[in-house]
């Protein structure tokens, strides 16, 4: 059912001198990798590995932008901590600070509701569907036309999958659009937060200790999901039950050592090791300088704005940490690329390949044509001169109240076409999503808060160079002195009005008074000629990308390896060993770090003020049956050679029987770069232990209804 899939140019003489711990592979490429997976000690067959209805990749699931797994056969889900702070933030108050003290239910009946953008996605079927999407496209059609007739098949064919509607579909480009798979999941959206660690346990080190290594967070929490009584998902209600999965992971205690083999499965969310050096030099020296001067400028202003208001802080923790991730990452990369110059390590493969493709150009199995190259390199350029006017338009309508209004109005406007015609988003399969988000808003939204954030943005678009100004949009664009004006006198703030624009039809919008929706209007053709550009150049890549793969293939057919894509948030498996590394000369970190590290960095003050009662179990060395033998106390995180990017975050870290011994959770501060190159000698990704995270429960939280629910795997004595 499934075609071999062949790495492009772009990272091939990487993958030929890498490690066998590269990787991010789909789970029907498992059984060709049966040799890789023995070497390094895992014992469950690759056959089993590649089919999503066994144990245990049925276990695995998706939170739409983190990973998960269930742990019980009553629909309870482990993730991150960061990945539940969106749940944990909706229902803490100044009173009820959950975010600061934690959360347990004891009993089903005092799990929260994780809130309308909580969901858990199963995935039940991948196919190959590259030829209903490709097969027979005009040639001479325009970029534009081209990408708009890709996209009505694949609505076609999500529409086809979603007859049931239960599952939510996809069909994901693989190889920048040189493969097309279907992704059928089971949509449950009726998630409850179960337990969670206090902030100072699942994030303790913050934002200083991200993406570093040692640090000690105990990042994991429990989200429990629901269906009607018949067993399908639901709507929220208490009268809803607990899923009942199919299958679940085992836990085990025992722990793991240096050396030793283990699988990570997750939804991985985008790498870009096959980009050509032109656009790794367009990130390294324009796209990421300029989001690290816009988020950090963003930080502050938040920082300014909710400085002394308790209510403040708690509405905008979510979004100040996500920004702080991204802020840290995007950094990361610029340090690495300093570090090691990746586009001149690519200029060398890029050359071999093109001096090869001159010369076998005319070979049937490569089908080439003297103009593919320099097509490709158009095409690359025109994304990143469109890159830039996009990014200039996001600082200028850097609102949340200006998204929702754009959201409002272009909802009307697509809501006038037949159903299959709209644009992707906003079909009736989206309706929730937007409803969703636009409820969401108010546990994230300060009318003050957001007035700051958007006067500073358009301050820092007025300093963008006017050629990089998407045409005509400074004319429409408020004056500073108004924007005040503007908040007073909507009424988009109220998100009981705000809902009541949606099913509204154009005229109302055009009629309206309100200045948000007023300037959505205004702004609504420019926003579409950008979007019409993008489609143009997405159109022309995704034409030329295929014939370039096809090229690749036959250059490296001969030898035999198998290969995986690019990273999409579709389910992945990696796997490597427990690893230390060295990130300088003289200097090796890992592989473990212990309780007692959490003892050295507290201080009292976040985001080292640990719990008291956590400090005091470690001076009691109440360890039970987590105490490490080798280590003498509880191991808090580890490293391993697995190969992972954002979107891995609660992923599963299995031992070689496939039980659970850990959660992903992060990288090191020198892995950043991996989204681009994968160096097996300093890449480490860092995982909890769950060793420590049963320890908390059971030391510090009393968490014994959840223990007593998994089953868990004891050292034997």
């Amino acid at each position: 059912m499934f075609k071999s899939i062949v790495l492009p140019v772009a990272v091939l003489g990487a993958f030929a001198s890498a490690h066998a711990d590269e990787g991010q592979w789909q789970p029907h490429q498992l059984p060709q990798l049966k040799s890789e997976l023995k070497r390094i000690g895992i014992t469950i067959p690759a056959e089993k590995l590649a089919d999503l209805s066994k144990h245990p990749m049925s276990a695995i699931v998706s939170l739409g932008g983190c990973s998960a797994s269930f742990v019980s056969p009553d629909g309870l889900v482990v993730t991150n901590h960061h990945c539940a702070y969106g749940a944990i933030q909706r229902n803490a108050t100044p009173e009820h600070n959950y975010i600061v003290n934690g959360f347990l239910a004891k009993t089903r009946a005092e799990e929260l509701p994780g809130g309308p953008n909580s969901l858990v996605y199963v995935t039940e079927k991948v196919e190959n569907v590259t030829d209903r999407v490709l097969k027979g496209l005009a040639p001479n059609l325009s970029g534009k036309e081209r990408h708009e007739q890709v996209e009505s098949r694949i609505k076609a064919l999500i529409a086809e999958c979603e007859s049931d509607k239960a599952y939510r579909c996809s069909v994901p480009a693989f190889h920048r659009g040189g493969e097309y798979y279907r992704i059928k999941q089971l949509m449950i959206r009726d998630v409850r937060l179960v337990y969670a660690p206090a902030d100072a346990v699942g994030n303790f080190g913050g934002d200083i200790d991200n993406y570093e290594f040692p640090r000690q967070a105990g990042d994991f929490s429990f989200l429990r999901a629901y269906v009607g009584k018949d067993g399908r998902p639901a709507d929220p209600s208490p009268d809803n039950v607990p899923y009942q999965s199919k299958d679940f992971l085992v836990v085990s205690a025992e722990g793991l050592k240096n050396g030793d083999p283990i699988l990570l499965a997750g939804y991985p969310g985008r790498t870009s090791r096959y980009k050509l050096p032109s656009e790794i030099r367009f990130a390294r020296e324009v796209d990421y300088p300029a989001k690290v001067a816009t988020i950090t400028a963003d930080l502050s202003v938040i920082a300014a704005a909710t400085m002394g208001n308790p209510g403040y802080d708690v509405r905008y923790a979510s979004v100040a940490k996500s920004l702080n991730n991204v802020l840290k990452k995007t950094q990361g990369l610029l340090d690495g690329f300093a570090r090691k110059d990746i586009a001149a390590i690519k200029d060398v493969q890029d050359a071999e390949f093109r001096n090869w493709y001159k010369q076998n150009m005319n070979r049937p199995d490569v089908g080439g044509s003297k103009t593919l190259l320099a097509d490709l390199d158009a095409a690359i350029k025109a994304d990143m001169d469109g890159a830039q006017q996009e990014a200039a338009w996001a600082e200028a309508t850097h609102s949340d109240l200006l998204k929702s209004a754009r959201t409002l109005y272009r909802l009307a406007l697509e809501r006038q076409k037949p159903d299959a015609q709209r644009e992707a988003g906003y079909q009736e399969r989206d309706l929730s999503f937007i409803k969703a988000r636009l409820t969401r808003l108010e546990q994230s939204f300060v009318p003050s808060v957001d007035q700051a954030r958007w006067q500073a943005a358009l301050n820092r678009y007025a300093k963008i160079p006017a050629t990089a100004h998407p045409q005509g949009l400074d004319a429409l664009l408020p004056k500073q002195d108004a924007i005040s004006a503007m908040y007073k006198s909507t009424e988009l703030g109220d998100t009981a009005k705000r809902l009541a624009w949606i099913g509204k039809d154009t005229d109302a919008f055009r009629k309206s008074n309100d200045p948000f929706i007023q300037l959505a209007v205004r702004l609504q053709d420019t926003g579409m000629a950008l979007e019409d550009r993008r489609k143009e150049v997405d159109g022309n890549l995704e034409r030329v990308i295929p014939q370039y793969m096809n090229a690749v293939i036959a250059w490296k057919k001969s030898q035999g390896k198998p290969v995986y894509p690019d990273a999409n948030s579709t389910l992945r498996v990696t796997y490597g060993t427990v690893a230390p590394y060295s990130p300088r000369d003289g200097l090796t970190k890992g592989p473990f770090t212990t309780v007692q590290g959490i003892v050295e960095k507290a201080t009292n003050k976040e985001p080292f003020n640990a719990p008291t009662n956590l400090l005091q179990a470690i001076r009691e060395k109440r360890w039970g049956q987590f105490k490490d033998p080798v280590l003498g106390t509880v191991p808090v995180n580890f490293l391993s050679s697995a190969d992972t990017t954002g979107g891995n975050s609660g992923s599963a870290v299995m031992n070689k029987r496939g039980e659970l011994v850990g959660l992903n959770f992060d990288s090191t501060y020198e892995s950043i770069t991996k989204d681009w190159y994968f160096d097996p000698v300093i890449t480490r990704a860092i995982h909890v232990d769950i060793r420590y995270m049963l320890w908390v429960m059971k030391e510090v939280d009393h968490a014994d209804n959840l223990l007593k629910e998994m089953t868990i795997k004891y050292p034997k004595r």
